[in-house]
């Protein structure tokens, strides 16, 4: 295996250039230029300059590149340049972990191949097999999907991979970690020994690397080194908050912080509309950044943002990608990310051009488990600030005031209002309730802003991700507990325990396949003698209790139900 190690400052897709002449190189069809030109791509990023050659070439490859790297493109660019046209059956078989992956990389790869008649299908539970069957039945030429689903489709004998010639694992990484490495060994297994792998991860771990000596036919290595890892010039912040005041808190902050640009990350498009609407209402300027915007329309108001035309974006993380400024003050994480890759590549748009950031993220009381994954993962720690109050703001909002005043009257460039004022004085009135209500009119703006009241913060007792187990009398750990010990996870009970041989690795593979979410996720797992108590992340019950009725382990039917 040869490694290729490139040195890359640069990991984002510039996106203020229209034609896409960087990629002359890769000698890619007319019709996939085409596509390329209509999204804005100029140049490659480092994993597609060092990936794409490569595959192209026919050679299995092994990607190290963070999320927003350009990695879908990177893979997809050459398994649509050589794909073949009119064939029957499934030629390519993507792997990811979760279906908003799914569905991202097949709009993706249908807008690379806009002009190239491809069809595309995106595969993942939670949807009725029936829609996913019936259009393989049809024929589709990509096949994108989680690896519980794929491999559902494959024991049903309905997705046929006789005819495939390339498969990717992207995001390898996250895949095993929620416990599909059984699965996807077992689709490896079944796929054509003569086939192009590729595998893109932002980790390697020794298990991937195992797998992929297993799988891979002599694959090249492309590492790329990405600044947004490097996290030491950022001043890492949070503010513990309800769910229900994150508005109020965001503005009271806006109101000390001295922000010259900044970036306010949530997690949904919808959010981003409805962000900027309650921004703008409140006197403070935003503009959106989601997947809703022409690509006209996005370099628009990336070229406001840049020319400071526009202070404030609200963005996801999908529509951020390709975003390369280098002044941006703050980072706010309105909502926090879903896993602590996600939290290093929103934060790294701030603190370059040796320059300190500042990253604030707003946590709600049941989301400290994921904060604490976050600071594991980045060896950083968040500094907890307190939420400024009322008088705190009406003081900074005076001083900045009397900073304003005291800098004009030093530079003496007011001869206009200096006439008004002698007209004013001549009427007979004092010069200094002249000024006071100058100054009234001033302020008259602040009335659109107005301190939004925010609630006390019920806070959690436990400052560590991990529940902490009870003990009994006999220094046992209680089996009959209801309510894990942390907040923001509820406890369920499995019918199946020690005596029916059951380990974690089982439990994590069954719910992240079935109510397919990352099994990092899942809390505390306690294994007792005929049953297992499980704790689940508040958002991600209602979704695993719907697929209790097909929960099996080894073969075994099993019942999920609340504790």
């Amino acid at each position: 295996m040869t490694t290729d190690i490139t040195q890359s400052t640069d990991v984002s897709r510039p996106t203020d250039n229209t034609n896409a002449s960087g990629f002359l190189q890769f000698d890619f069809k007319p019709q996939l230029m085409r596509g390329l030109s209509d999204l804005g791509y100029s140049m490659p990023t480092p994993v597609q300059e060092k990936a794409i050659p490569i595959l192209l070439r026919g050679s299995d490859v092994i990607a190290q590149a963070l999320t927003g790297t350009g990695k879908t493109a990177a893979f997809m660019l050459p398994i649509l340049q050589t794909l073949k046209q009119g064939q029957n059956g499934v030629q390519v078989l993507v792997m990811v972990p979760t279906r908003e992956l799914a569905l991202q990389v097949a709009q993706a790869t249908l807008a690379y191949g806009n002009y190239l008649n491809v069809d595309v299908l995106a595969v993942y539970g939670g949807q009725p097999y029936s829609l996913q069957i019936g259009r393989l039945r049809k024929g589709i030429d990509i096949v994108v999907g989680t690896p519980g689903r794929l491999l559902d489709l494959i024991q049903k004998k309905e997705l046929d991979l006789s005819s495939l010639s390339a498969i990717v694992l992207d995001e390898a990484d996250e895949m095993l970690s929620m416990g599909f490495i059984q699965d996807i060994e077992e689709i490896l297994s079944s796929c054509p020994s003569e086939r192009q792998t590729a595998l893109f991860s932002a980790t390697l771990s020794p298990k991937i690397v195992s797998m992929a000596k297993k799988y891979m036919h002599a694959p090249q290595s492309v590492i790329i080194p990405s600044r947004h890892l490097t996290v030491d010039a950022i001043d890492h912040r949070y503010c513990l908050v309800n769910q229900k005041d994150k508005l109020a808190v965001l503005t009271r902050l806006f109101e000390i912080e001295d922000i010259t640009s900044a970036l306010i990350f949530a997690n949904t498009r919808i959010s981003t509309s409805a962000l900027v609407n309650e921004l703008m209402e409140r006197g403070f300027p935003a503009e959106a950044l989601n997947g809703d915007l022409a690509q006209t329309t996005r370099e628009h108001v990336l070229n406001r943002f840049r020319r400071n035309q526009t202070t404030v974006l609200v963005a996801t993380d999908v529509a951020a990608r390709g975003l390369d400024i280098d002044d941006i003050s703050h980072v706010f994480n309105y909502d926090l990310p879903l896993d602590p890759e996600s939290y290093v590549h929103r934060v790294g748009r701030t603190g370059r051009a040796d320059k300190t950031g500042i990253a604030v993220s707003l946590v709600t009381p049941q989301e400290q488990w994921r904060l604490h994954r976050i600071e594991g993962y980045t060896k950083q720690s968040l500094t907890r600030v307190q939420i400024p109050g009322v008088e705190e703001i009406e003081e900074h909002r005076e001083a900045k005031l009397l900073a304003q005043m005291n800098g004009l009257l030093k530079r003496g460039r007011c001869q206009k209002e200096l006439q008004l004022v002698t007209r004013l004085v001549e009427m007979g009135h004092d010069p200094i309730k002249i000024a006071a209500t100058a100054l009234k009119i001033v302020r008259a703006e602040e009335k659109q802003r107005p301190i939004a009241e925010i609630s006390q913060v019920k806070e959690s007792g436990s400052s560590s991700p991990w529940r902490k187990t009870q003990r009994d009398k006999n220094g046992k750990g209680s089996s009959v507990l209801g309510h894990p010990n942390e907040r923001g996870m509820v406890r369920l009970t499995l019918s199946a325990g020690r005596s029916h041989g059951v380990q974690p690795g089982d439990i994590v593979r069954m719910i992240a396949r079935q109510a397919d979410f990352p099994g990092s996720n899942i809390g505390a797992i306690r294994i007792l003698n005929d049953h297992t108590l499980i704790d689940i992340p508040q958002q991600f019950v209602q979704q695993t209790l719907a697929n209790a009725s097909k929960y099996r382990i080894r073969n075994n039917s099993v019942t999920l139900t609340h504790a």
